[in-house]
Protein backbone atom coordinates (compact mmCIF):
# COMPACT_ATOMS: atom_id res chain seq x y z
CA UNK A 1 0.00 0.00 0.00
CA UNK A 2 0.87 3.03 -0.63
CA UNK A 3 1.74 5.57 2.29
CA UNK A 4 1.22 9.36 1.46
CA UNK A 5 4.20 11.57 2.85
CA UNK A 6 4.91 15.20 4.04
CA UNK A 7 7.80 16.80 3.43
CA UNK A 8 9.29 16.42 6.33
CA UNK A 9 10.09 12.84 4.92
CA UNK A 10 7.43 11.50 7.10
CA UNK A 11 4.41 9.38 6.70
CA UNK A 12 0.92 11.34 6.57
CA UNK A 13 -1.72 10.35 8.36
CA UNK A 14 -3.62 13.44 7.72
CA UNK A 15 -6.85 11.35 6.66
CA UNK A 16 -7.52 9.60 9.71
CA UNK A 17 -6.75 13.10 12.09
CA UNK A 18 -9.80 14.01 10.02
CA UNK A 19 -12.25 11.37 10.53
CA UNK A 20 -15.29 11.95 12.91
CA UNK A 21 -14.34 9.21 15.49
CA UNK A 22 -10.33 7.56 16.21
CA UNK A 23 -11.46 4.37 15.63
CA UNK A 24 -9.35 4.26 12.95
CA UNK A 25 -6.53 6.25 14.15
CA UNK A 26 -6.21 3.76 16.49
CA UNK A 27 -6.34 0.87 14.71
CA UNK A 28 -3.65 2.34 12.48
CA UNK A 29 -1.31 3.60 15.34
CA UNK A 30 -1.50 0.02 17.03
CA UNK A 31 -0.46 -1.74 13.58
CA UNK A 32 2.25 0.73 13.77
CA UNK A 33 3.16 -0.32 17.48
CA UNK A 34 3.00 3.15 18.25
CA UNK A 35 3.94 4.01 21.84
CA UNK A 36 5.84 6.97 22.59
CA UNK A 37 2.54 8.48 24.46
CA UNK A 38 2.82 5.21 26.64
CA UNK A 39 6.68 6.02 27.09
CA UNK A 40 6.53 9.50 27.58
CA UNK A 41 3.78 8.84 30.50
CA UNK A 42 5.64 8.43 33.32
CA UNK A 43 7.77 11.62 32.33
CA UNK A 44 4.53 13.80 31.81
CA UNK A 45 3.57 12.87 35.65
CA UNK A 46 6.59 13.31 37.05
CA UNK A 47 6.22 17.30 35.29
CA UNK A 48 2.79 17.50 36.73
CA UNK A 49 3.82 16.71 40.37
CA UNK A 50 6.94 19.13 39.92
CA UNK A 51 5.01 22.00 38.61
CA UNK A 52 2.68 21.27 41.93
CA UNK A 53 5.55 20.63 44.16
CA UNK A 54 7.48 23.88 42.92
CA UNK A 55 4.03 26.57 42.31
CA UNK A 56 1.91 25.39 44.96
CA UNK A 57 -0.92 25.17 41.75
CA UNK A 58 -3.08 22.56 43.07
CA UNK A 59 -4.82 21.76 39.76
CA UNK A 60 -2.14 22.60 37.12
CA UNK A 61 -3.39 22.94 33.16
CA UNK A 62 -1.58 21.12 30.86
CA UNK A 63 -1.63 22.07 26.93
CA UNK A 64 -0.82 18.87 24.83
CA UNK A 65 0.56 20.26 21.02
CA UNK A 66 -0.81 17.90 18.08
CA UNK A 67 -2.77 16.34 20.65
CA UNK A 68 -4.99 14.88 17.86
CA UNK A 69 -8.26 12.65 19.74
CA UNK A 70 -6.81 14.05 23.10
CA UNK A 71 -3.94 11.03 22.99
CA UNK A 72 -2.20 12.38 25.80
CA UNK A 73 -4.39 13.57 28.21
CA UNK A 74 -6.40 9.78 27.31
CA UNK A 75 -3.36 7.83 28.47
CA UNK A 76 -2.83 9.93 31.37
CA UNK A 77 -6.17 10.11 32.72
CA UNK A 78 -7.14 6.42 31.72
CA UNK A 79 -3.36 4.99 32.89
CA UNK A 80 -4.14 2.66 29.59
CA UNK A 81 -1.86 2.16 26.39
CA UNK A 82 -2.81 2.66 23.05
CA UNK A 83 -3.20 -1.52 22.34
CA UNK A 84 -5.96 -1.01 25.02
CA UNK A 85 -6.96 2.16 23.16
CA UNK A 86 -6.91 0.66 19.93
CA UNK A 87 -9.18 -2.62 21.77
CA UNK A 88 -11.24 -0.20 23.60
CA UNK A 89 -12.19 0.70 19.79
CA UNK A 90 -12.24 -2.37 17.75
CA UNK A 91 -14.99 -3.88 19.37
CA UNK A 92 -17.28 -0.63 20.28
CA UNK A 93 -20.62 -1.83 19.05
CA UNK A 94 -21.80 1.77 18.79
CA UNK A 95 -23.75 2.55 15.49
CA UNK A 96 -23.03 6.14 15.69
CA UNK A 97 -20.57 9.20 16.78
CA UNK A 98 -22.97 9.96 20.06
CA UNK A 99 -23.17 6.49 21.12
CA UNK A 100 -19.41 6.06 21.36
CA UNK A 101 -19.05 9.26 22.92
CA UNK A 102 -21.05 8.51 25.17
CA UNK A 103 -19.70 5.29 26.34
CA UNK A 104 -16.01 7.13 26.28
CA UNK A 105 -17.38 9.80 28.75
CA UNK A 106 -18.65 6.52 30.88
CA UNK A 107 -15.09 5.29 30.69
CA UNK A 108 -13.60 8.44 31.85
CA UNK A 109 -16.37 9.09 34.92
CA UNK A 110 -15.67 5.58 36.18
CA UNK A 111 -11.94 5.94 35.58
CA UNK A 112 -10.64 9.18 35.69
CA UNK A 113 -7.04 9.12 37.65
CA UNK A 114 -5.93 12.85 37.03
CA UNK A 115 -9.43 14.99 38.47
CA UNK A 116 -7.56 17.70 39.54
CA UNK A 117 -5.57 18.29 36.42
CA UNK A 118 -7.04 20.35 33.40
CA UNK A 119 -6.24 19.25 29.78
CA UNK A 120 -6.47 21.16 27.13
CA UNK A 121 -5.37 20.08 23.44
CA UNK A 122 -4.24 22.01 20.66
CA UNK A 123 -4.05 20.70 16.69
CA UNK A 124 -5.19 21.71 13.04
CA UNK A 125 -7.02 18.99 12.72
CA UNK A 126 -10.60 20.05 14.01
CA UNK A 127 -12.43 16.74 13.65
CA UNK A 128 -9.97 14.95 15.90
CA UNK A 129 -9.98 17.86 18.61
CA UNK A 130 -13.94 18.19 18.11
CA UNK A 131 -14.28 14.00 19.38
CA UNK A 132 -11.43 14.65 22.29
CA UNK A 133 -13.32 17.76 23.60
CA UNK A 134 -17.24 15.82 23.33
CA UNK A 135 -15.99 12.63 25.00
CA UNK A 136 -14.73 15.07 27.48
CA UNK A 137 -10.73 13.91 27.31
CA UNK A 138 -9.89 17.62 27.15
CA UNK A 139 -11.06 19.96 29.00
CA UNK A 140 -10.77 22.44 26.15
CA UNK A 141 -9.15 23.15 22.65
CA UNK A 142 -7.61 25.34 20.96
CA UNK A 143 -8.31 24.80 16.88
CA UNK A 144 -5.19 26.79 15.27
CA UNK A 145 -1.96 26.53 12.95
CA UNK A 146 0.32 29.25 14.82
CA UNK A 147 2.96 28.52 12.12
CA UNK A 148 0.71 30.70 9.76
CA UNK A 149 -1.11 32.48 12.25
CA UNK A 150 -0.95 34.26 15.66
CA UNK A 151 -3.39 33.81 18.34
CA UNK A 152 -6.62 35.33 18.41
CA UNK A 153 -7.73 36.74 21.58
CA UNK A 154 -10.04 34.21 22.33
CA UNK A 155 -7.21 31.56 22.22
CA UNK A 156 -4.52 33.89 23.88
CA UNK A 157 -7.30 34.09 27.04
CA UNK A 158 -7.24 29.76 26.86
CA UNK A 159 -3.65 29.49 26.74
CA UNK A 160 -2.80 32.16 29.26
CA UNK A 161 -3.72 29.65 31.49
CA UNK A 162 -1.39 27.10 30.39
CA UNK A 163 1.00 26.04 32.98
CA UNK A 164 2.75 22.91 31.35
CA UNK A 165 3.26 22.52 27.52
CA UNK A 166 3.94 19.29 26.13
CA UNK A 167 4.29 17.12 23.15
CA UNK A 168 4.77 13.75 21.76
CA UNK A 169 5.42 14.05 18.08
CA UNK A 170 4.37 17.68 16.53
CA UNK A 171 8.02 18.87 16.90
CA UNK A 172 8.72 19.48 13.25
CA UNK A 173 5.58 20.07 11.95
CA UNK A 174 5.48 22.72 14.41
CA UNK A 175 8.67 25.12 15.06
CA UNK A 176 9.29 28.12 17.32
CA UNK A 177 6.82 29.90 15.76
CA UNK A 178 4.50 28.01 17.39
CA UNK A 179 6.00 27.60 20.87
CA UNK A 180 7.33 30.99 21.00
CA UNK A 181 3.10 32.25 20.67
CA UNK A 182 2.10 29.73 23.25
CA UNK A 183 4.99 30.50 25.86
CA UNK A 184 3.86 34.59 25.11
CA UNK A 185 0.20 34.07 25.53
CA UNK A 186 0.29 35.32 29.33
CA UNK A 187 2.23 38.73 29.43
CA UNK A 188 4.51 37.71 32.55
CA UNK A 189 4.27 34.26 33.09
CA UNK A 190 5.89 31.38 31.45
CA UNK A 191 4.29 27.83 31.13
CA UNK A 192 6.81 24.36 31.56
CA UNK A 193 7.55 22.73 28.91
CA UNK A 194 8.50 18.99 27.89
CA UNK A 195 8.90 17.86 24.17
CA UNK A 196 9.79 14.27 22.55
CA UNK A 197 11.08 15.53 19.09
CA UNK A 198 12.30 13.03 16.54
CA UNK A 199 16.04 12.66 16.05
CA UNK A 200 15.18 13.79 12.73
CA UNK A 201 14.89 17.18 13.60
CA UNK A 202 16.80 19.58 15.61
CA UNK A 203 15.64 21.16 18.67
CA UNK A 204 18.28 23.89 18.65
CA UNK A 205 16.43 26.66 16.87
CA UNK A 206 13.80 26.01 19.04
CA UNK A 207 15.19 26.31 22.46
CA UNK A 208 17.17 29.40 21.18
CA UNK A 209 14.37 30.87 20.77
CA UNK A 210 13.08 29.95 24.40
CA UNK A 211 16.26 31.04 25.80
CA UNK A 212 15.17 34.38 24.71
CA UNK A 213 12.09 34.42 26.48
CA UNK A 214 13.82 33.29 29.90
CA UNK A 215 13.86 29.88 29.37
CA UNK A 216 16.63 26.86 29.97
CA UNK A 217 16.61 24.10 28.21
CA UNK A 218 17.87 20.11 28.69
CA UNK A 219 18.22 17.03 27.17
CA UNK A 220 16.84 14.12 29.68
CA UNK A 221 18.74 11.01 29.37
CA UNK A 222 17.92 8.15 26.71
CA UNK A 223 16.04 7.31 23.73
CA UNK A 224 12.46 6.47 23.11
CA UNK A 225 10.70 4.82 20.80
CA UNK A 226 8.13 6.52 19.15
CA UNK A 227 6.54 3.89 16.09
CA UNK A 228 8.02 1.72 13.67
CA UNK A 229 8.29 2.94 10.13
CA UNK A 230 5.33 2.81 7.75
CA UNK A 231 6.74 2.16 4.72
CA UNK A 232 10.40 1.32 3.16
CA UNK A 233 9.91 4.76 1.65
CA UNK A 234 9.57 6.44 5.02
CA UNK A 235 12.80 4.51 6.35
CA UNK A 236 15.13 5.35 3.72
CA UNK A 237 14.00 9.20 3.51
CA UNK A 238 14.39 9.24 7.62
CA UNK A 239 17.13 7.07 7.41
CA UNK A 240 18.68 9.50 4.49
CA UNK A 241 17.84 12.77 6.54
CA UNK A 242 19.64 11.47 9.89
CA UNK A 243 22.66 10.26 7.61
CA UNK A 244 22.69 13.87 6.37
CA UNK A 245 22.45 15.09 9.33
CA UNK A 246 25.56 13.43 11.19
CA UNK A 247 23.45 10.85 13.38
CA UNK A 248 24.80 7.87 13.97
CA UNK A 249 21.59 5.48 13.16
CA UNK A 250 23.11 2.46 14.86
CA UNK A 251 20.72 0.02 16.92
CA UNK A 252 17.86 2.46 16.48
CA UNK A 253 16.69 3.65 13.67
CA UNK A 254 18.55 0.71 11.24
CA UNK A 255 16.49 -1.79 13.39
CA UNK A 256 13.04 0.26 11.63
CA UNK A 257 11.62 2.42 14.62
CA UNK A 258 11.65 5.97 14.93
CA UNK A 259 13.13 7.52 17.67
CA UNK A 260 12.85 10.76 19.83
CA UNK A 261 14.66 12.71 22.73
CA UNK A 262 13.10 14.66 25.54
CA UNK A 263 13.98 18.11 25.95
CA UNK A 264 12.59 19.84 28.81
CA UNK A 265 12.78 23.73 29.20
CA UNK A 266 11.86 25.63 32.06
CA UNK A 267 11.59 29.58 32.73
CA UNK A 268 14.25 30.64 34.69
CA UNK A 269 12.72 33.73 36.70
CA UNK A 270 9.69 31.79 37.53
CA UNK A 271 10.51 28.70 38.33
CA UNK A 272 9.02 28.80 42.17
CA UNK A 273 7.16 31.55 42.26
CA UNK A 274 3.51 31.06 43.58
CA UNK A 275 0.40 30.99 41.51
CA UNK A 276 -3.25 30.72 42.56
CA UNK A 277 -5.21 27.96 41.72
CA UNK A 278 -7.24 28.17 38.42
Amino acid sequence: MSVPSHATGKASFDDIYNRPDPREYYARMSELDYRIPELAKPFLQQQIEAYRASTQVSTPTVLDIGCSYGVNAAMLRLDTSIGELADHYRVATESDRAALIARDRAWLDAQDRLPDVRFIGMDAAGPALAYARAAGFLHDTVHADLEANDLTEEQRATLADVDIVVSTGCIGYVTEKTLSRVARAHPRRRPWMAHFVLRMFDFDPIAEELAVLGYRTEQAPGMFEQRRFASDAERAQVLDTLSSNGVDTTDYEDAGWLYAKLYISRPLSNRAEPEEPH
